[in-house]
């Protein structure tokens, strides 16, 4: 059986929110925004939002036996 690996890449956009804020969103993702005091907690903080948003709409993952034929899925996240 061949390998096949592939990254979806997402990308995090930065905005001034006034009041020392920096709003993080995620434009592929509707819905993945937040914000923070610095860049590097509003990029925290976005990322926590598309866990949750992936959690909400796909559920708790499922549990995978060892001995079972999987592949990983790694989403790069490019800030």
């Amino acid at each position: 059986m061949a390998s096949v690996s592939e990254t979806l890449s997402l990308t995090i956009v930065y905005e001034d929110a006034g009041d020392g804020w920096v709003l993080a969103r995620v434009p592929q993702v509707r819905g993945a925004i937040s914000q923070g005091e610095t860049r590097v907690e509003a990029r925290d903080n976005v990322i926590d939002a598309l866990r949750e948003l992936l959690a909400v709409r796909f559920g708790a993952p499922p549990v995978t036996h060892e001995n079972g034929d999987s592949d990983s899925l790694r989403i790069t996240i490019a800030a």
